[in-house]
């Protein structure tokens, strides 16, 4: 199936050489999400990608979310529950188990990536894995929002980039006690507070229109 390169441009004031490397960075990306049954785009900033996001998600859905720090970075998050949308807000759940269920049903699972290849490989890795597996399966349809600070160079650099970025990162910000928090680097450890449990590759779609990856020129995330 054929996928539409789809590049959206806005307002920045990022340095007009960076904007342009970022663009054709995002092109070969989203060529390479093509070619792996994933549908690619390219938002010049937050305010574009906010806007793609809820076009993508469509008014009416049913819209469930991992910890994602790019939605709520790029004021999605606060759109969709003050939209027209029915948001499972696992914050706002007593039972939080019921709360992560409730999303492999979803009409939209929104997430980002702990990283991207510029091939269009997903890298992501999970503690709880509620993330991951509705990643894998469940959902209707799965909306990435990732900032052009995720893209690595291939699967190698981007799981080194998950694990000695991302990993030590949200550890820190979640107050876990695993040796990366101590050393801004993976241990590789098998602490009780790892959120290193499971690592997953999505390397193709089967489902046409199912994955939907926002390429944002900002920073986002860890």
């Amino acid at each position: 199936m054929e996928m539409t390169l789809h590049l959206r441009k806005g307002g920045s004031a990022m340095d007009a050489n960076v904007i342009k490397r970022n663009e054709l960075l995002a092109n070969t990306v989203i060529k390479g999400l093509s070619s792996r049954n994933m549908c690619g785009y390219y938002a010049a900033d937050a305010h574009a990608a906010c806007e793609l996001a809820l076009e993508l998600i469509g008014e009416g859905a049913t819209v469930a979310m991992g910890g994602c720090a790019s939605a709520q970075e790029i004021g999605l998050v606060d759109a969709v529950k003050e939209g027209n949308y029915t948001f499972i807000d696992r914050d706002r759940m007593a039972d939080k188990r019921a709360a992560m269920l409730a999303a492999y049903d979803a009409d939209v699972f929104l997430s980002s990536v702990n990283a991207i290849t510029e091939n269009g490989v997903l890298v992501n890795i999970d503690g709880n894995s509620n993330r991951v597996s509705a990643i894998a399966q469940g959902p209707k349809k799965v909306v990435f929002i990732v900032g052009m600070n995720k893209v690595c160079s291939d699967v190698d650099a981007a799981i080194k980039r998950a694990r000695n970025v991302a990993a030590p990162t949200n550890a820190q910000r979640f107050g876990l006690s695993t040796p990366c928090t101590k050393t801004g680097a993976c241990a590789n450890c098998t602490s009780p507070d790892t959120i290193c449990c499971q690592f997953l590759i999505t390397r193709y779609s089967r489902h046409a229109g199912r994955i939907h990856v926002i390429l944002v020129n900002e920073v986002l995330g860890f």
